[in-house]
């Protein structure tokens, strides 16, 4: 006898088993934007997350783009797919700057919208437009589901199509570790389930709670803004309270360190010291090195739009299912012949290594030419890796030109040359013959320009295209900066090379004084005069190790590469590079920051201003919180000239009316006012003295809080001159 299923229980048993399959091969999140038409997506992704919480979370953020952004942050941290859920309409195009951030940040999102059925399209129904196709050749691929039927073979359909949507955002060379199939949770234990994050996640350690302070002192020049109300309490921690057991937070006592000496591998820097880094922490984005990208499923629903998963589960234990979500899982565990089970992803990459043949020959390509390697985002993602490039590199003595997003920062070593921008422009910068390129082209202009001028050969390392808009590649090499240098390499640097290296060695120490002066500079003056890169030296020196730097881009992103100075921490660096646009920023770095147990959000009051709405989230991440202690801490840094202060470096700078109308445009936005209206601590600073103060008690911050630091509009020039050239 056929069963007989109800519209809302097929509705329900096909976007069930669909939210099923993306999480056996990755997603771990989701972001809900709510809306009528994407009501079963939306109840699927809060059903599963309920039943299975170790399994999956979910967001909701109400501002279609600032989710978007919310899940390319989550991605980017992360480097697992995240799915977005929206309704029909112009949700789906709030959505479009993200889709095409993710596209050229190589970012893998899963955009999932609810639309009307096929009945109901060009006929003049309410926010209904054409959703196929709607982010044409910006998505790696796109499907059109069908209306859902509860079916076998429909359920089926439905996982191949999950699976398919996560293989296209993460790209044919990615990696998962496989998928544990779920133990099912009695009901009393439901409620209480604690957050299963990603293995490696920090939380933030205990803290001293305030209760309700209006204000707390913390420097003189500073007044820090708390909120009063009892649901928004500040929680500031003690000085001596950042450990973890994973590593991910830094300040660990003695005793942790001793503890992690003994069970991690031991690196060595050039001078032969130890260097006690936890091989597993993060120093860049986890989704810059594959072809990940964005994916676009468009799922039609008829009325009634509710999913019946009560009747699903009856539907789905009928036919020997445990509940709906399970219905036609295949078996998660693949063993071999003798019984064993083998550690298999869903996912498995190549190994990318190149043969012995190719090796040679680039070989032969660097005999008595000067090389060097041009390291952007995308060149790794822990520090074991960055070690794994910078011995590769040792070996064959190349300079490293790292660029902040490269993760190498992290690492203190003579081959990294940190202070690139600055020498590139100078008139006696080594000139390379052979430039070997892993990742995107760097945040400096003069390195690209040093690059246009010299015309070396040009070998770029990448796993599927060149990114090359100087149109400078002489060699293609088809894989990871990873499986590049893991290849196997018998040359080692000869001499000239050696005194190549030597040279960029020596004028990056020169460099290293100049920009190291800024901190003096800073406490000398303890006034209003002192510059953008004494507040930014200061955020990294006090920033925690194995915390996240989220960088706003404009003069943001381009101050960390000029003062973050490599000094042996690892500081997991991230910006959304790809279009080098203000939209949604705030919010990614609030969806970055859930992957740490502390975040710095560096930023300019442009870009906090365009994504304002962002500061929202403030009450989505203290919901998150499973424990008081496992609220992930986002600090915003915001370096406030009340204006476009970066167009004063460039062709547009004029002492004429217009240039302060369309170009500067002041906008005398009162911040602290607006943070305190979404409930987040604030302080505002005129003296790095202050800032220090300010931001040592922010550290450890349940949620976001703010520190506003004033500076002029004019001038940033002048300002950067006597550390730069």
């Amino acid at each position: 006898m056929p069963i007989t299923t109800t519209h809302q229980q097929d509705t329900a048993l096909f976007v069930a088993a669909f939210f099923d399959e993306m999480v056996r091969w990755g997603v771990r999140e989701v972001v809900v934007s709510p809306g009528s038409r994407s009501t079963a997506l939306a109840m699927a992704a809060y059903e599963l997350e309920q039943r299975r919480p170790h399994d999956l979370r979910v967001y909701v953020d109400i501002d279609e783009r600032g989710a978007a952004f919310l899940g390319l942050g989550l991605a980017k941290a992360s480097g697992r797919p995240v799915a977005l859920v929206c309704t029909s309409g112009t949700a789906l195009a709030n959505y479009y700057p993200a889709v095409i951030e993710a596209e050229t940040s190589r970012v893998p999102l899963i955009v999932l919208s609810g639309d009307r059925p096929p009945q109901l399209q060009g006929l003049g129904a309410p926010q209904t437009t054409d959703q196929l196709k709607a982010y044409g050749s910006h998505v790696r691929s796109f499907r059109a589901m069908p209306t859902p039927r509860g079916r076998d073979r429909d359920i089926a359909f439905a996982r191949q199509a999950a699976r398919e949507a996560v293989l296209a955002a993460l790209g044919p060379t990615a990696t998962l570790a496989p998928y544990e199939e779920p133990t099912p949770m009695k009901e009393s234990a439901r409620e209480g389930a604690g957050n299963g994050g990603q293995k490696g996640e920090g939380s933030a350690a205990a803290a001293t709670a305030l209760g309700k302070h209006a204000a707390v002192s913390a420097d003189p020049g500073a007044t820090v803004a708390l909120s009063t109300d009892p649901a928004a309490t500040v929680v500031l921690p003690a000085p001596s309270a950042w450990s973890d057991s994973d590593g991910a937070d830094g300040f660990a006592g003695a005793a942790s360190e001793e503890s992690a000496a003994s069970s991690q591998p031991v690196f060595y820097n050039e001078a032969g010291d130890i260097v006690n880094y936890d091989p597993n922490l993060q120093v860049a984005s986890r989704a810059c090195m594959h072809l990940a990208g964005p994916v676009h499923v468009n799922f039609p629903f008829d009325a009634p739009l509710k999913p019946d998963f009560a009747g699903a589960d009856l539907q789905a234990m009928q036919r020997a299912a445990h509940d709906c979500f399970a219905l036609g899982a295949r078996n998660a565990s693949i063993a071999a012949k003798d019984g064993a089970l083998l550690d298999l992803g869903p996912l498995v990459g190549p190994a990318g290594t190149l043969p012995p043949s190719s090796i040679e020959a680039i070989e032969r390509l660097l005999w008595k030419r000067p090389c060097l390697v041009l390291a952007g985002e995308g060149s790794c993602e822990t520090v074991a890796e960055a070690e794994e490039i910078l011995a590769w590199a040792r070996k064959l003595s190349l300079p490293v030109l790292a660029d902040p997003l490269s993760g190498l920062r992290s690492i203190d070593d003579p081959l990294i040359i940190d202070n690139y921008d600055n020498l590139c422009a100078r008139a006696d910068c080594p000139v390379p013959e052979v430039v070997i390129r892993f990742g995107r082209y760097p945040v400096s202009k003069s390195a690209t320009a040093l690059l246009e001028r010299a015309r070396p050969v040009s070998l770029t390392v990448d796993v599927a295209e060149t990114r090359d808009f100087n149109a400078a590649t002489d060699v293609f090499v088809g894989t990871t900066p990873l499986g590049f240098v893991r290849s196997g390499w018998r040359a080692e640097g000869r001499k000239a090379q050696h005194r190549f290296a030597d040279a960029w060695v020596a004028l990056n120490d020169e460099a290293r004084l100049r920009i190291l002066a800024v901190e003096w500079d800073g406490v000398a003056t303890h006034d209003s005069e002192a510059t953008e890169g004494a507040y930014v030296r200061s955020l990294l020196e006090l920033a925690p190790e194995g915390s996240c730097l989220f960088s706003a881009n404009s003069m943001s992103i381009r101050a960390v590469d000029t003062f973050y100075v490599k000094d042996g921490k690892p500081l997991a660096v991230m910006a959304n590079r790809g279009q080098n646009g203000i939209d949604g920023v705030v919010s990614t770095a609030v969806g970055a920051a859930q992957h740490f147990a502390q975040t710095t959000f560096l930023t300019g009051d442009f870009t906090l201003l365009h994504d304002l709405s962002g500061l929202a989230l403030q009450r989505e991440m203290l919901l998150q919180r499973r424990g008081s202690a496992e609220t992930p801490s986002l600090v915003i840094v915001l370096l406030n000239n009340n204006g476009g202060a970066i167009f004063d470096m460039l062709p547009q700078a004029s002492a004429d009316p217009y240039f302060e109308r369309l170009f500067l445009a002041p906008q005398d936005v009162r911040f602290t006012e607006a943070a305190a209206a979404f409930g987040i601590p604030s302080a505002s600073v005129h003296t790095v003295g202050a800032f220090r103060s300010a931001y040592e008690q922010f550290l450890g911050t349940p949620g976001i809080s703010l520190i506003e630091v004033a500076l002029p509009l004019r001038g940033v020039r002048d300002r950067y001159a006597p550390y730069q050239r």
